[in-house]
């Protein structure tokens, strides 16, 4: 059974399932239009499989969806955006300094 993530809108966080179970999952805040990520677990029975990482790309992915903006609270998500700074722009431009993101949105010479 692969991996899914979904919404638990009721409990205001999303989750990541394997082999049939919740491995893992990020809280949320909604302020108006933007989302903040509080908090990410994953069971340590699931750890090493990157299912952490599926699951903030795929909540990133469903902000951007949605229209909202982004405030990156838990260390988890952060450091996933220091990876990936495409997802940096949900972040509001006047906010990205608090987080340590470049307050102009990304760097377009972003070599890898």
């Amino acid at each position: 059974m692969p991996d899914e993530v979904s919404v638990d809108e009721a409990s205001r966080r999303y989750e990541i399932t394997a082999d049939g179970e919740v491995a893992g999952f990020v809280t949320y805040r909604d302020n108006g239009a933007v989302r903040t990520l509080l908090h990410t677990e994953v069971d340590p029975a699931y750890e090493g499989r990157g299912l952490g990482s599926r699951l903030i790309q795929a909540a990133l992915d469903d902000v951007r969806e949605r229209g909202l903006g982004l405030r990156p609270v838990c260390p988890f998500v952060r450091a996933f955006l220091d990876k990936r700074p495409e997802y940096a722009e949900l972040v509001p431009e006047a906010e990205r300094s608090r987080f340590g993101l470049e307050p102009s949105g990304g760097s377009a010479g972003n070599s890898a």
